[in-house]
């Protein structure tokens, strides 16, 4: 078969994805952008409420305590995504709570020394404590391993074929709190995802004045208007005699955030006391860390397509908040154990990680801008002081943000196949490494979900509680397994002339700095603090 000339070519592989309005380091109007950070803002709500609620009766906290644990993350939250647009990655990215805390967190939560307390504020408190001390040492040690240069010398076995699925997982792999999540209130969820749709793509061309209002804030339009019909159903009288489960998921008022939220609170270090230390605790949280430091890897790369921008050099991943890198991925590791510290210090109850959902959301608007989201960070801050004006925000049912979910994580999950245009999927090595890393990535940590689900405990069951975190936390992350498989996979099947197949001529140019021209446009430290941080 005769070679296809280049101009026969319809759709040329793209270093930067096309059709934005506003990429990385362009801006919309101050009226438009704080809007657009509102926004963003009101979706981050949802994963800041969710992890609280989860954890916090479980830790014996009553709803006063739940309260103020979320205004704390959204805190931390709005200093951490700051933090990391100004001197850190420097992409749209909003770092917020962390699942992947939840089982060692868990663990933490049984733990017979917490467990046998008798008074439910004082086993919260003490609970807090451990969780905080753990969230620490965990951070500490991750700022070891990045000047260990460890993650360095692992990224060296990265190619664009092995980060295909643990992209495509970031987003993919979460879609237990898509669909699943909406069949719990279907009268609601389903609503607000065809409301959505239509809104955000059949009527995107709809404008006002010359302006895409329905593109640009389906988001806000969206959760008003169902906002509104889900409370008057709540209103109504609809939900008075269904279960306690349907009630949760369906009613606008059983959030108990409104009342029992503080006016004003500023959260600040060590509120819940002095923090305790226990080496099972602090050995647990470290798979946590490992996995969120895979999963934001991804997310990154998902967010610098999704913004216009280059993909980013190991160099500005690994870039810590004024710290001179010594190694590519280094710093990365300790900027995240940064996010990481400020949770262990002001006591969120879990860790960090880059929100999968806003991801999303610069696609959906088409708006990548770096502005954007400290704007919206600026508001996490705002709201988390006044607590009660956050606290109704926050009150909106989490299956409005479910719905949202089964759009914004699809738009992620598709960034991450896009990644295949650099590679040779007209190879059988390629589509072996990518279907079956794609496919183990889903199925095993869904094993594991079911068997926790059936059994109450991971598959890992021994009496090494350090160990059973470890495994169960690591195996019940599709990316990390995504990575864990395609890596192996990549650098030991037939890799020794495979490398135009697993895009690496490709990948040369962008894991250095100065390997493309344009990572100073996109990457460059802000106030020329490129002058006392040059890249390495």
């Amino acid at each position: 078969m005769a070679d296809m000339k280049q101009e026969e070519i319809s759709h040329p592989p793209m270093d930067q994805l096309q059709g934005l309005e506003y990429c990385i380091d362009s801006n919309p109007s101050w009226g438009e952008a704080i809007a657009l950070g509102f926004q963003h803002y009101i979706l981050c709500l949802g994963t800041a409420v969710m992890i609280p609620t989860l954890l916090v009766p479980l830790m014996g906290g009553n709803a006063h305590d739940k309260a103020k644990v979320v205004q704390t993350m959204l805190f931390v939250t709005g200093i951490n995504t700051m933090l990391q647009t100004l001197f850190g990655t420097r992409l749209p990215t909003i770092i917020g709570g962390s699942y992947a805390f939840v089982i060692p967190v868990i663990s933490i939560i049984k733990d017979p020394s917490l467990a046998q307390i008798t008074d439910d504020h004082t086993r919260f408190i003490m609970t807090m404590r451990a969780i905080q001390g753990a969230l620490i040492i965990s951070s500490c040690i991750q700022i070891i391993l990045g000047y260990s240069q460890l993650w360095g010398i692992c990224s060296r076995f990265f190619s664009p074929l092995g980060m295909v699925p643990v992209v495509a997982l970031v987003g993919l792999g979460l879609f237990e709190r898509g669909f699943p999540v909406i069949g719990r209130c279907v009268e609601i969820g389903l609503p607000m995802l065809v409301l959505f749709v239509a809104l955000s793509q059949y009527l995107k061309h709809v404008q006002v004045r010359h302006f895409p209002i329905l593109e640009r804030f389906s988001v806000l339009i969206s959760i008003a208007l169902v906002w509104v019909y889900a409370h008057i159903l709540t209103a109504s009288g609809t939900y008075k005699h269904t279960s306690l489960l349907t009630q949760i998921n369906c009613r606008t008022d059983r959030a108990n955030l409104i009342t029992s939220a503080d006016w004003i609170d500023i959260p600040y270090p060590l509120q819940w006391g002095p923090p305790t230390f226990s080496a099972d605790h602090a050995f647990g949280m470290m798979a946590a860390v490992v996995v969120s430091l895979i999963e934001s890897t991804g997310a990154f790369k998902a967010a610098a397509r999704l913004a216009s921008a280059t993909p980013p050099p190991p160099y500005v991943l690994s870039r810590g908040i004024g710290w001179q890198e010594y190694n590519a991925f280094a710093l990365y590791v300790n900027n995240q154990g940064i996010g990481l510290l400020f949770d262990g210090l002001f006591g969120t109850g879990t860790g960090s990680t880059v929100s999968v959902e806003n991801i999303g959301l610069l696609g959906s608007t088409r708006i990548g801008s770096r502005r954007v989201i400290q704007i919206s960070a600026g508001f996490m801050i705002f709201f988390s002081i006044l607590g009660r004006f956050g606290a109704l925000f926050a009150s909106i049912p989490f299956t409005m943000f479910a719905a949202i979910y089964c759009v914004m994580f699809g738009y992620v999950g598709a960034v991450g196949l896009s990644f295949m245009q650099f590679t040779n999927m007209n190879s059988m090595r390629s589509l072996f490494i990518v279907g079956v890393s794609l496919f183990l990535g889903i199925s095993i940590p869904e094993y594991f979900f079911r068997y926790t689900m059936s059994a109450l405990h991971g598959p890992a069951h021994t009496r090494a509680g350090w160990f059973n975190d470890y495994i169960n936390t690591v195996f019940s992350s599709p990316p990390t397994v995504g990575l864990i498989v395609a890596v192996v996979l990549d650098n030991t099947l037939e890799v020794r002339d495979a490398a135009r197949d697993r895009g690496m001529p490709w990948w040369a140019r962008f894991r250095t700095f100065r390997g493309d021209s344009r990572n100073e446009e996109f990457y460059t430290l802000p106030f020329n603090l490129n002058r006392f941080f040059p890249p390495s």
